[in-house]
């Protein structure tokens, strides 16, 4: 009807299963139609929207009219009863309102949304969906408490342990409990061949290794409190943040990041079975959050200044930053892992402190930057007049042209390989 007697439809551009705030540069087919525009062969010159709610969010018919208005293709749309009028300020306001009206349904919605999954939780225990945790596995619980969502046969669910994994948390648990480490418990499980959980769930772990049981896995069991038999929702919260800084016409992205236990909604009671009692629990977060007196000297930050620029001159590995009574060095364990159990045959851990390192930069620094023949203007008293620079200087030097410096433990010395003139360069730092 609203271009009936101006022209017929030759070409569709629909996106499935795209958020309307994704911009149009990063939605399939909306990027398409952009990447039509400047073709003067296309075979159309208008675009028809026929829900503004799903084409234009916040502030993108802004972003896109002047494209349009440029390569002289109209926009015709219901909300203004047919074609708009790039020059109009009427036709301007109309726009940016109905922009700001699906951006505010999305935000409605939202809110709505949340605090209905945030009283379920603490309410009625109920399960929201997602992975179930390792342990449990997913059972029926019935027809689906949303009538409407019962009577398209949706059928709600609950955690229950799982007979070939449940054992597995209670004596992760246990472990804890009795004083051994979390590495130790990860080695244990991995010297018994105990499956980890993506591999003991590979069909909803496709983005992981599968490979072996990590210190960060063992944490993340011991600091779940779900395996209380509490229901719990909203440990994660999605944020947004732009897509590109450089380029603020591509939108937002949404980010996964965790929130702090007190934004976390728990159950007022259990939801499903407990694999371990809430005393043991908070007993375990006690023991994971005991570290021991801070010394009186500690800082409150700790900083590397080396940190990513150096590599281990045994495997080639990039060191790591680790505190070494109290300075700052850095370690290489050759790819071992504190939940890996102990080879012989693996070369012993290279550990090098800050402190021995920053003397040598700036010597390092006259090798790369000097030509490889030169001639060295001298004062009367023959001293070279060149200045040297500090360890900050050379570290910003060595970032700003991305060039790693090695630590060869055996020779204790300092290598960088200076890419203008394809030299390595080597000092002995004893």
């Amino acid at each position: 009807m609203l271009v009936r007697g101006h022209g017929v439809i030759v070409a569709e551009f629909f996106d499935v299963g795209e958020s309307r705030t994704v911009a149009w540069a990063r939605r399939p087919q909306a990027a398409a139609l952009v990447a039509q525009l400047a073709d003067p062969d296309r075979g159309w010159d208008a675009i028809v929207i026929g829900e503004y709610e799903r084409a234009f969010y916040g502030s993108q018919y802004a972003a896109m009219a002047p494209l349009f208005e440029h390569y002289g293709v109209q926009l015709w749309m219901p909300d203004v009863g047919g074609r708009v009028d790039y020059q109009s300020e009427h036709d301007e306001k109309t726009m940016t309102g109905l922009g700001l009206s699906s951006k505010r349904e999305i935000t409605r919605t939202s809110i709505r949304v949340r605090t209905a999954m945030a009283v379920q939780t603490r309410e009625q225990g109920r399960y929201l969906g997602g992975r179930p945790p390792y342990g449990y596995h997913l059972a029926d619980a019935g027809p689906h408490p949303n009538k409407a969502h019962a009577a398209w046969g949706r059928r709600a669910h609950r955690l229950d342990p799982d007979p070939a994994t449940a054992p597995t948390v209670r004596w992760i648990f246990a472990q804890r409990l009795a004083g051994h480490s979390v590495a130790r418990i990860a080695r244990a499980l991995n010297e018994a061949g105990v499956p980890c959980p993506s591999a003991a769930d590979p069909g909803r772990n496709t983005h992981r290794t599968r490979a072996a049981w990590t210190l960060g896995t063992v944490t993340t069991i011991l600091e779940n409190p779900r395996y209380t038999g509490r229901q719990v929702w909203n440990r994660q919260r999605t944020d947004t943040e732009l897509a590109d800084p450089a380029n603020v016409t591509l939108g937002h992205k949404s980010v996964q990041r965790w929130n702090l236990p007190d934004g976390w909604v728990i159950s007022n009671r259990p939801a499903h079975p407990a694999l371990v009692s809430e005393d043991d629990f908070v007993a375990v977060q006690g023991i994971n959050a005991s570290r021991g007196p801070v010394p009186q000297d500690e800082p409150l930050l700790r900083r590397y200044l080396l940190a990513g620029l150096l590599a281990c001159g045994v495997c080639g590995r990039r060191m790591e930053s680790a505190w070494s009574n109290g300075k700052p060095a850095y370690r290489c364990r050759h790819g071992r892992t504190s939940a890996m159990a102990s080879d012989s045959s693996r070369p012993k851990n290279t550990y090098v402190r800050e402190d021995k390192l920053l003397p040598h930069l700036p010597a390092l620094h006259l090798l790369l930057t000097s030509p490889v023949t030169r001639t060295r203007r001298r004062t009367r008293a023959g001293a070279d007049v060149r200045g040297t620079a500090s360890p900050g200087e050379v570290i910003a030097f060595l970032r700003e042209r991305g060039i790693a410096i090695t630590w060869n433990p055996v020779a204790a010395a300092l290598q960088a390989h200076a890419t203008e003139t394809a030299r390595t360069i080597t000092v002995t730092a004893r």
